[in-house]
């Protein structure tokens, strides 16, 4: 059994509040063993399962023409995203200077990685197996839902435990048939949920992003 990886020193807390989405500080040169992917899925496979039937898949790209071509299409589909007012990061307007110059920083990133996810080490993308969600009843689309999000994000705790980066995106869906033709994906049964680069990260030292606070956001006993 090949021994696990040291975990940074973050409690619990912290590794809740500090897992962003990186996007300029991967590191694009350094690779990432397959074990580290390994114990990351196995950390995944323990997340909440809808009818306790996991169906969660992750498809774990690595071949360099693959990503390549996979990362075009992402790059495409993020230039059609930026053409969209008031949805695109970079044209929502917060509200204040401050505010707005942070959501012009995740723009930046936004773009960066928009321009550079073929160029990851490895590229995750996590699927649901079984049927297609968006042919069936919402009650059943959230139930088959409920395996793939909750364990890909259990992922990205587990990576950003050690010393990985990641960063949730879903704009390749636009064009999921040809992602699926790629990677040998079966379109008809197997549902892609969201695509992920995946890397070391340039330093550790990441910090809780400015968030509503919890009275603004809670409903008490009715809307």
């Amino acid at each position: 059994m090949v021994p696990r990886m040291s975990l940074l020193p973050l409690d619990p807390d912290e590794l809740l509040s500090t897992t962003r989405a990186v996007r300029k500080r991967l590191d694009f040169d350094r690779p990432v063993p397959d074990d580290l992917v390994r114990e990351c899925v196995s950390i995944a496979m323990q997340s909440p399962s809808g009818s306790n039937n996991p169906s969660m898949q992750f498809v774990v790209v690595r071949d360099a023409a693959k990503k390549a071509a996979v990362g075009q299409i992402y790059r495409e589909c993020f230039e059609m995203y930026k053409t969209w007012d008031g949805v695109y990061i970079g044209s929502i307007d917060k509200g204040s200077a401050d505010a707005n110059e942070q959501q012009a920083r995740s723009a930046s990133s936004a773009d960066y990685l928009g321009e550079r996810m073929g160029e990851a080490p490895a590229l995750i993308i996590a699927c649901n197996a079984g049927a297609r969600a968006d042919k069936m009843p919402a009650v059943m689309s959230a139930n088959m839902f409920g395996n793939i999000l909750p364990a890909m994000w259990s992922f990205m705790l587990a990576a950003r435990a050690r010393g990985l980066g990641t960063a949730w995106t879903t704009l390749h869906l636009f064009r999921e048939q040809e992602v699926a033709d790629i990677l040998g994906i079966p379109f008809d049964t197997v549902q892609q949920a969201c695509l992920s680069p995946l890397a070391f990260t340039k330093g550790t030292d990441f910090k809780p992003a400015a968030r509503p606070t919890a009275d603004t956001i809670i409903h008490w006993d009715q809307w």
